[in-house]
C-alpha cells in the first residue's frame, strides 16, 4: 500500500527550494507552490522553509507571531547548520519540526535527477518524527543521514569546506592558466581535479603528516617512472 501523499508548500524561491519542490513533486506529493509568500501555508500538510540560513530564525519567529502555522503541520527547513531546534518557537504553535539538508548542489538541470540518487540528505527531528523525515528523503531518491543536534554545526562545516573551498581552488587554478594564455584552462585541469577528488574519496581521511609525506615523494608519470 502506497504511503499517503502530502500537500506541500515551499517557502523560498531559491535554487534549493525549487530543487526540493521538483523532487517532492516527482515523488508524487502535491506541491502547491514554491514562492516567497505564505499564501498556501494554511493548506499545506508539509511546509518547507528553503531560505538562507541567516534569514531562518527571523522567519520562524515572524510566522509564529502572526499565527501562520496550522497545528499538526510538518515543518522542515533545509539549512545545514541548524537542527530542528531552530523551529522551537513554532513547536509551541503545534507544528512537528524537521531539518532536512540536501548534501548536494542543485543545478536545475536534468543532472539533478542523477545527483539526488547519489546524495545523502542530513536529517534531524524529534524521535517521533524521524521516520517521517527518513521517508521523505527516500521518496525523493536520496539517502537519509541522521545528524544529531549537537553535531549539526560540525557536519555543516565539513560540507561547506568541500563545497566552497574546492570551488575556490579550482577557480584559482583556471585563472592562473588563463593568465598565461591557455585557452581551454578548464579542459586542462578537469582530468586532474576529477582524479584527485576520486583518489581522496577512495583514500578516506588521512592526517596532514601523511599527506605531507606523500607530497615529498619523487613525482612520477603514468608509467610509474620519474618524469625526467
Amino acid at each position: 500500500m502506497n504511503a499517503p501523499k502530502l500537500v506541500v508548500t515551499v517557502i523560498g524561491d531559491t535554487v534549493v527550494g525549487r530543487g526540493i519542490g521538483t523532487a517532492l513533486r516527482a515523488a508524487g506529493h502535491n506541491v502547491l507552490s514554491v514562492a516567497d509568500s505564505v499564501e498556501h501555508v494554511q493548506q499545506a500538510d508539509l511546509v518547507v522553509l528553503a531560505m538562507d540560513s541567516v534569514e531562518l530564525p527571523a522567519v520562524v519567529t515572524a510566522f509564529t507571531e502572526n499565527n501562520v502555522w496550522r497545528p499538526g503541520q510538518l515543518v522542515a527547513h533545509t539549512s545545514g547548520e541548524y537542527g530542528f531546534g531552530i523551529l522551537s518557537p513554532a513547536v509551541a504553535a503545534g507544528i512537528v519540526p524537521m531539518a532536512i539538508h540536501p548534501s548536494m548542489r542543485f543545478t536545475e538541470t536534468e543532472a539533478d535527477e542523477v545527483a539526488i540518487r547519489e546524495s545523502y540528505f542530513a536529517i534531524s527531528a524529534p524521535e517521533i518524527a524521524l521516520p517521517v523525515a527518513q521517508a521523505l528523503v527516500i521518496e525523493m531518491g536520496a539517502e537519509p543521514l541522521e545528524i544529531s543536534e549537537q553535531n549539526r554545526k560540525t557536519y555543516f562545516e565539513a560540507w561547506s569546506v568541500a563545497n566552497d573551498f574546492s570551488g575556490l581552488v579550482v577557480n584559482q587554478a583556471i585563472g592562473l592558466l588563463e593568465q598565461i594564455g591557455v585557452r581551454d584552462a578548464r579542459g586542462v585541469i578537469g582530468p586532474v581535479v576529477r582524479a584527485s577528488v576520486e583518489q581522496a574519496l577512495a583514500d578516506g581521511h588521512r592526517s596532514i603528516d601523511d599527506i605531507g609525506s606523500l607530497a615529498d615523494e619523487e613525482p612520477r608519470d603514468n608509467r610509474g617512472e620519474a618524469p625526467f
